[in-house]
């Protein structure tokens, strides 16, 4: 008969060459990579719910490996010990930001051809993007929609209500002011949807007009600055979400979020800030002064030109954008002295973050 299942939940591990283990039973069974646990495809088999009834029957340590026989089911496991991770350290899958500020330089840049033609470049370019949060491309096929098809060589277009790409001019009558010829101040794009698009890229196709110059700032670090400068302020803009809204004759959106959104260590992971699509907090808003303090002084930190990266855009260049850390913005232009013509288009950063990772892979392999 089998031997009767160890009533503790962990398995202790007194003496082994990493030193004293302490595994709790039903992580240890969740983490069999066997044949029968661990698929092909490389995705996990084992039944969430069946965790409940591991139980081990019997278990030794030979040669660096424990080997585990489990009671209740008669599976046998074993676990190198190099491969088990019980302090739980994370695998790092996103690059840290790299803060900069007007300073920065030279600037993010490659050229098209290059990145089609070389995947070190394109892993080099996309790994900018991802830490830095913006960068630039030169010598793009100056041809209608040509935005969304470089978007797609890396990342996947997100198809919203301005289509998979859009135009980016002065018309009659704008339903929204990125179609004026007005400056815009430095903002995030879309923070009325839910999920808020990731990237935005931005392709000039014509420009003869004066004016039109585009801006990044960094969020992150403007963020970052004011939680400095102002806990209480920076902190009132996490806790209360506020409502963004966009409406014309087809459209009508509407999301709500805060201002700045951290994770679980404190870490910052998205800014959203557009005060022309921002619904103003209601009268009831706790630390609605704290708030505002907090709204008008990261207003000015974006504002501030030594935070500022400026740059003009001509026919074939392209940038792009992590729209939940970098703003951007433009100063106005004379649509009646020439033409500003760019096209823009949104993705998703989990397809860039997949398309860098298997580049690495490969490079490795």
């Amino acid at each position: 008969m089998p031997p009767e299942p160890a009533p503790a939940p962990h398995l202790l591990v007194e003496r082994s060459p990493i030193g004293p283990l302490r595994l709790p039973v039903w992580w240890l069974r969740d983490q069999c990579r066997c044949a029968a646990c661990l698929h092909p495809s490389g995705q996990r088999t084992v039944d969430a719910a069946a965790l409940r009834h591991a139980t081990i029957g019997s278990w030794e340590l030979r040669d660096g490996t424990l080997h585990v026989v489990w009671h209740n089911d008669g599976h046998d496991s074993s676990y190198p010990l190099d491969s088990l991770d019980p302090l739980g350290a994370a695998r790092p899958t996103v690059a840290a930001p790299a803060y900069w500020d007007g300073s920065l330089t030279p600037l993010p840049r490659a050229e098209h051809d290059v990145l089609l033609a070389d995947p070190a470049a394109l892993a080099d370019w996309l790994t900018a993007v991802d830490r830095l949060g913006f960068a630039v491309v030169g010598g793009v096929p100056v041809v209608d929609g040509e935005v969304a098809r470089f978007a797609a060589r890396f990342a996947h277009v997100r198809v919203t209500n301005y289509g998979s790409y859009f135009d980016v001019r002065s018309v009659v009558d704008p339903t929204n002011l990125a179609y004026s010829a007005l400056g815009l101040a430095p903002h995030t794009d879309n923070p009325y949807r839910d999920p808020v698009p990731t990237l935005q890229l931005l392709h000039c196709l014509s420009s003869t007009t004066t004016g039109g110059d585009s801006s990044v700032v960094d969020g992150f670090h403007a963020a970052d600055r004011l939680r400095v400068a102002d806990p209480e302020a920076f902190a009132a803009l996490v806790a209360g979400p506020v409502e963004f809204g966009y409406r014309d004759e087809d459209t009508e959106l509407v999301a709500r979020g805060p201002i700045f959104e951290i994770g679980a260590e404190g870490e910052l992971r998205a800014v959203r800030f557009n005060p022309r699509s921002l619904h103003p907090p209601a009268l009831c808003t706790p630390d609605l002064e704290a708030w505002y303090r907090g709204y008008v002084a990261f207003a000015e930190l974006v504002d501030d030109p030594s935070m500022q990266v400026t740059f003009h855009l001509e026919p074939g260049e392209l940038f792009v954008v992590d729209n939940r850390r970098v703003l951007h913005g433009r100063t106005g232009f004379d649509p009646t002295a020439g033409t500003r013509h760019l096209q823009g288009c949104y993705a998703d950063i989990d397809g860039l973050r997949s398309t860098l990772a298997v580049l690495r892979r490969r490079s490795w392999a």
